[in-house]
């Protein structure tokens, strides 16, 4: 489970402090419709099917259980390996500087207090720098 400490407080699981599935599903939401309509993020919606929802599910179920939440997507797909699912599409820093830009405006658009934004754009950042598989 992935944790933060913040001070003056337990533990928390990023889960907890978005506020479980509810406020995640927002966030999804948000993202996809960024990627939808922002020009900016071409080359990223470009590896996506035309029609987000499945996308907008599968990407809602990893990070529940990213955060801390149950685990839905393993519990239906099994391990998320995300390197090898993600191969079959050309990642350098621009696709992982789009799908960060995706992000980014949708935790200002769910509006997440800009505490929780910058430790989820942190650790987002080491995901999506990973998932590069070219220069």
């Amino acid at each position: 489970m992935l944790s933060i400490n913040e001070p003056g407080s337990e533990t928390a699981s990023f889960f907890q402090r978005i506020g479980g599935e509810t406020h995640i599903r927002e966030l999804v939401d948000a993202f996809y419709d960024v990627m939808d309509e922002d020009p900016q993020t071409d080359t990223v919606r470009r590896m996506h099917p035309d029609d987000l929802s499945g996308s907008r599910t599968k990407l809602y179920e990893f990070l529940v259980g990213w955060m801390g939440g149950p685990p839905l997507y393993m519990n239906k797909y099994g391990h998320p390996r995300l390197r090898m699912r993600h191969l079959p599409f050309e990642i350098d820093e621009a696709a992982r500087d789009q799908w960060m830009h995706c992000m980014v405006i949708a935790m200002q658009r769910v509006g997440l207090d800009e505490t929780l934004r910058r430790d989820l754009e942190k650790s987002l950042y080491a995901v999506a720098d990973f998932m590069r598989n070219t220069q």
